[in-house]
C-alpha cells in the first residue's frame, strides 16, 4: 500500500461537542501570516525557558550557594513540570476556550519566570522552575490551535511554521542566555523573558480569534482525560508517530546533551560562546525543514519521513569525525536538525489530519513521547561518554536512528496515510 492511500474520515465526537464542531468551520483558514508568526515566535520563546538553564547551571549554583547535585535537579524538574502539563493542560484546549487558555498561560509564565529571576534561596529556584516546564506546554496547545484554524490545505505548512518557532527556541536560548548572562548575570535571563512573555501575552490577547471550536465543551474534565487515553488506543496513526517522537528525539537529545563534553575538554577546549555557534548551524538545518509540511499537505508524509529517517541516519557519520574536523561536525549538525524537525513536522500533520476535532488531545499525547525520548537520550548519552567516549555517543545515535528507519520500513510504510492531508495531491 502506498503513502497515496487514504484513510476512511472517521465521524466526528458526539455529544456537546457536535455544535461547537460545527461552529468552528468559520473560523477555519482565519490565519493570516502575521498571526502565523506571533505564533512561532510564542512557541519559541515559550520553549526557550525551558532550556535557559542548562549553560547557567554553574552560576546559578555558586549565587544560590547549591551543591552540583542539587542543581542538576533543575533540568529534572522542568522535564517533570512540562510532562504533567502535556498530560492534565494541553488536552484542554479541546475543553475550554483555547484563546483564555494560552493567554492565560502565557501570563502565569511571565509570574513564574519573575520568581526564578527573583529566587532567594534553592528552594524558591526550584519551585519556579516547576512552573515554567508545566505552563510551557501552551507550545502545544497553540500548535493545536493553528492546526485547528488553519485550512485543511494548508495545514502542514502552517504546523511547519509554527513549529519552527519551537526550534529556533530550542536551538538559540543556550546561545542567548550564555551571552545575556555574560553581560548582566544569570538573573537577567529569566526577568528579560519575564518581560517579553508579559508583551506575548498582550499580543496573543489582541490577535488570536476570540471565538474557536471546542470540540468537548460542556464534558467533564475527566472525561476529557479518559477520550485522551482512548485516543491512544483507537488511532494506530498516533501509536505509530509518538513511537517516532521517542526515537528521533532521543537521537536528538543524545547529541546535544553531550556535545558540549567534547568540545569545552582539550585538545578543542572551546569557549562555551563558541560552542553555542552549533545551535545556529543547527538553527539553518530546521529552519529548511519547516516545508515539510506542505509535502504531508500532498500525500507525502511517508516518503517525507522515511528520507529524513535516512538523512538523520546519515549525519552521525561527520558527526563522529568531531576530532578530526568542526566543519564535518557542523555538516552533520544541519542534517540532523532538518531530519528531526522533518519528521516531527510530519508528525504531527498526520496525527491532526487524522482527528482535526481532538488536536489538543492527540498533540498532549504525542509529545509525551517526545519528552520520553529527549530525557532517554540525555541520560543515555552522558553514560555512552563516560563508557566509550565521542563514538561512544555516534554509536548511540547511530543506532537509535537505524531503529527508527527500520521501524519506518518494516511497519509505518504501509500504514494508510489519513484523509485529509492529500488534498492537493
Amino acid at each position: 500500500m502506498t503513502n497515496q492511500t487514504v484513510m476512511k474520515a472517521r465521524p466526528a465526537e458526539v455529544g456537546p461537542a457536535k455544535e461547537d464542531h460545527k461552529a468552528g468551520h468559520a473560523t477555519a483558514g482565519a490565519l493570516s501570516p502575521a498571526v502565523v508568526l506571533l505564533f512561532a515566535v510564542a512557541c519559541g520563546l515559550s520553549v526557550a525557558n525551558i532550556y535557559f538553564a542548562q549553560p547557567l547551571l554553574d552560576t546559578m549554583a555558586r549565587d544560590l550557594a547549591i551543591t552540583p547535585a542539587v542543581i542538576g535537579g533543575i533540568v529534572t524538574l522542568t522535564q517533570i513540570g512540562y510532562a504533567f502539563g502535556l498530560v492534565l493542560i494541553v488536552p484542554l484546549g479541546d475543553l475550554w476556550d483555547r484563546r483564555r487558555l494560552i493567554v492565560g498561560q502565557t501570563a502565569l509564565s511571565a509570574i513564574a519566570l519573575t520568581i526564578v529571576g527573583t529566587a532567594p534561596n534553592a528552594a524558591m529556584l526550584l519551585a519556579g522552575m516547576v512552573l515554567v516546564g508545566l505552563l510551557a506546554v501552551v507550545i502545544q496547545v497553540l500548535v493545536a490551535y493553528a492546526a485547528t484554524l488553519a485550512a485543511p490545505a494548508d495545514r502542514g505548512r502552517t504546523i511547519g511554521t509554527v513549529t519552527s518557532g519551537v526550534a529556533s527556541g530550542i536551538l538559540l536560548a543556550r546561545f542567548a542566555a550564555g551571552a545575556l548572562a555574560d553581560l548582566a548575570g544569570w538573573r537577567v535571563v529569566y526577568l528579560t523573558s519575564a518581560a517579553l512573555t508579559l508583551v506575548l501575552a498582550a499580543l496573543l490577547a489582541r490577535a488570536l480569534p476570540r471565538y474557536a471550536p471546542r470540540p468537548m465543551a460542556g464534558a467533564s474534565y475527566a472525561k476529557l482525560l479518559r477520550s485522551t487515553v482512548a485516543l491512544f488506543v483507537e488511532e494506530p496513526v498516533l501509536r505509530e508517530r509518538a513511537v517516532f517522537a521517542l526515537l528521533i528525539f532521543a537521537s536528538f537529545s543524545a547529541f546535544w546533551s553531550s556535545v558540549v563534553l567534547p568540545l569545552s575538554a582539550p585538545p578543542l577546549s572551546l569557549s562555551h560562546t563558541a560552542i553555542g555557534m552549533l545551535g545556529i548551524a543547527g538553527l539553518a538545518g530546521a529552519l529548511a525543514a519547516r516545508n515539510s509540511g506542505r509535502l504531508a499537505d500532498r500525500g507525502w508524509g511517508q516518503r517525507t519521513t522515511g528520507l529524513s529517517l535516512l538523512l538523520m541516519l546519515a549525519g552521525w557519520a561527520p558527526i563522529a569525525c568531531l576530532h578530526a574536523s568542526l566543519w564535518l561536525v557542523l555538516a552533520g549538525v544541519v542534517m540532523i536538525d532538518f531530519a528531526v524537525q522533518a519528521v516531527h513536522v510530519t508528525n504531527q500533520s498526520l496525527i491532526v489530519a487524522a482527528r482535526p476535532e481532538a488536536s489538543s488531545r492527540l498533540i498532549g499525547v504525542y509529545m509525551v513521547f517526545y519528552s520520553i525520548g529527549s530525557g532517554l537520550g540525555a541520560i543515555c548519552s552522558t553514560m555512552a561518554y563516560a563508557a566509550a567516549g565521542w563514538l561512544g555517543v555516534c554509536a548511540l545515535g547511530a543506532a537509535i536512528s537505524a531503529i527508527a528507519l527500520l521501524y519506518w520500513v518494516m511497519v509505518v510504510s504501509k500504514t494508510p496515510v489519513p484523509v485529509g492531508v492529500c488534498s492537493e495531491a
